[in-house]
């Protein structure tokens, strides 16, 4: 095998650490380059010039993913290095690894890594890195996702200054940020309520409740620019088949599709559903080992929590107002009364596969056909079934025919044998008495053995032994 330049980097922001070694035995070398587009570009061709001294015909380069984004993967990339980004979750430390931690110890370890899969063959930790038009559709649909939270943090700033000045909002408001409830908010800020009394609030209070509704105000018209910019992005040759697909989902919008689709990015790298659940964090942990093997834990929770976020919204809405979700919740929270998350994080699960299949347009004739095959083979068990059904009708019509038949003879048999039998019994009854006597002497005389007693011959003689006794 020729030789192969490995290189572990520990990522900042404006310096990286760097250790690289050539082959099995070769000498690690340690060096810092500024983290900065045109350091990049000189350390890719020192990387090269170091190879080619060597004698190194490739180049392995890995680092963490981080805040720092992928450009350094790209520049490299386009310079012929083999870059890999690894996940930091996916690299086993121990406790004391943890406690002492260092640019040059976690340079250290990459390298190590690197030398395991160049030389041993195993696998590394990676992410997947998307490609630039994903990336650039990310950042819109997280900031809308990011302003949302703000704005949600912004009314809660607001009722929690109205609990400290015990304020209730008056009967007439029905209901939290509607147009009544902000028009008196305003009210309470301006120091004149609708009736002309003075506001009960201080000074203080109406100027911090003042700013909170200002910067509201801010926040709804910058999701009104990121609405319109995010349907422009749902219209769009990438995303309109899909996004149309997943919306007709109960309780998912626009929104909920593009950050599904977005954070997923290439979904054809999924071969399964079970790939999805675990890189979206719904597969549970688990803690097992030797007779123990079926302890399983919470959900692990990796991948990108907007999607869960979304996915959990989502499914209350569907919950609320699909009859099958909601009878699907129900027997899972009877199921598990004291863990009613269980329930929502499953219909969770089931939703992102459902995206997910839709979002794959192989996978969507996959399913109608396997739904067409399924139907297909319901019709034919139904079919057999039928014949089967009609076949032992037959076979019982048949029996009981022949039990019919076979019971009629039985009857007329029996029939003439008692004819025949009252015939007899007639006849005899028509013959004399004398005859019937004598007939019935002889018979007695029949069955009777000689010797056997001492019994009259007609004449007064007793018989005994075949002799005459007076």
């Amino acid at each position: 095998m020729s030789d192969v330049l490995m290189v572990g980097c520990d990522l900042h922001d404006r310096t990286m650490m760097l250790k690289s070694c050539v082959g099995r035995d070769g000498a690690v070398r340690t060096r810092t380059v500024p983290n900065d587009r045109g350091s990049r570009r000189i350390l890719r061709e020192l990387l090269k010039s170091e190879a080619a001294a060597a004698g190194a015909e490739k180049i392995v380069f890995a680092y963490e993913a981080s805040g720092q984004g992928f450009g350094l993967y790209d520049q490299l990339r386009e310079g012929g290095i083999e870059c890999h980004v690894l996940a930091p979750t996916k690299m086993a430390k121990t406790p004391g690894e943890r406690k002492r931690k260092t640019d040059d110890r976690d340079a250290e370890k990459i390298l190590d890594l690197v030398r395991a899969f160049v030389l041993a063959g195993t696998s590394l930790p990676t992410v997947w890195v998307p490609g630039l038009q994903t990336r650039d559709d990310r950042e819109a649909v997280r900031q809308r996702v990011t302003v949302a939270d703000k704005r949600c943090k912004v009314k809660t700033q607001v009722q929690s200054l109205l609990k400290r000045c015990d304020l209730r909002k008056p009967v007439e408001v029905k209901a939290s940020w509607t147009k009544a409830f902000e028009s008196w908010l305003r009210q309470l800020a301006d120091g004149r309520m609708a009736d002309g009394s003075p506001s009960p609030l201080g000074s203080g209070a109406r100027h911090a409740l003042s700013s909170l509704l200002r910067e509201l105000q801010f926040w709804d018209e910058e999701l009104s620019r990121l609405d319109e910019a995010v349907q422009e992005l749902a219209r769009s040759e990438r995303y309109e088949s899909a996004v149309r697909e997943q919306t007709q989902e109960d309780g998912v919008g626009v929104l909920t599709s593009l950050v599904f689709l977005s954070e997923l990015g290439d979904v054809t790298r999924f071969s399964n559903r079970r790939q999805v659940g675990a890189y979206l964090g719904l597969a549970p942990s688990c803690f097992e080992t030797g007779n123990s093997d079926d302890r399983k834990g919470h959900i692990t929770r990796q991948g990108p929590g907007r999607v869960r976020k979304l996915l959990c919204q989502a499914c209350w809405v569907a919950v609320r107002v699909n009859p099958t979700e909601r009878k699907r919740y129900e027997t899972l929270k009877a199921r598990n009364p004291n863990k009613p998350k269980i329930a929502i994080v499953a219909a969770m699960r089931r939703l992102a596969i459902r995206l997910w299949q839709k979002a794959n347009p192989p996978l969507v004739e996959e399913s109608v056909k396997q739904k067409s095959l399924k139907e297909k083979s319901v019709k034919q068990k139904s079919v057999k079934q039928k014949s089967v059904k009609q076949k032992s009708v037959k076979q019982k019509s048949v029996k009981q025919k022949s039990m019919k038949q076979k019971s009629m003879k039985s009857k007329s048999t029996k029939e003439k044998s008692f004819k025949q039998e009252s015939v007899s019994m007639k006849e005899k009854s028509s013959k004399p008495k004398s005859f019937q006597q004598k007939s019935l002497n002889q018979e007695s005389l029949k069955e009777k053995p000689m010797g056997s007693s001492r019994e009259p011959n007609g004449k007064g003689v007793f018989l005994r032994h075949g002799r005459a006794h007076e």
